[in-house]
């Protein structure tokens, strides 16, 4: 079951990592700008689509799953710490920029966690008198 899916999360990823240091390489760094996040994008687009044409067998998905709970997590965790290394080295701008990613990143959970769900008219605030 795991081996199903490795071929499009190979290639989600390579296709990433390529876009990543082709921004790097536009803004004038030779580093790697985002390409885990580029190659996460393309999987879930890429697996969206093929599921949604039902070209996208059962035990590939399965292994997809597998896979994304196992490889996209550790390769996230890898790329951060790098990151991180790469902002102290930066000075302070660098530490900055990063940590109010973070903080606007937290604060927008909750929206997109509301996003997609209706919302029931006794929850909404101003809808009329609660007595």
């Amino acid at each position: 079951m795991a081996i199903y899916g490795t071929a499009l999360l190979s290639l989600c990823l390579l296709c990433g990592l390529i876009v990543g240091n082709l921004i790097g390489w536009s803004i004038g760094i030779e580093k790697n700008v985002g390409g885990v996040g580029i190659a996460m994008i393309l999987l879930i687009v890429a697996s969206d689509r093929l599921r949604t044409t039902g070209r996208l067998p059962q035990p590939t998905r399965d292994g997809i799953l597998f896979w994304s709970a196992i490889y996209i997590p550790i390769v996230v965790a890898m790329a951060a710490s790098l990151n991180v290394r790469d902002a102290i080295g930066g000075g302070p701008a660098a530490i900055l920029a990063g940590t109010l990613a973070v903080a606007v990143s937290f604060m927008l959970v909750p929206l997109i966690s509301r996003m997609g769900h209706p919302t029931n008219s006794s929850d909404s605030i101003g809808d009329g008198d609660r007595s």
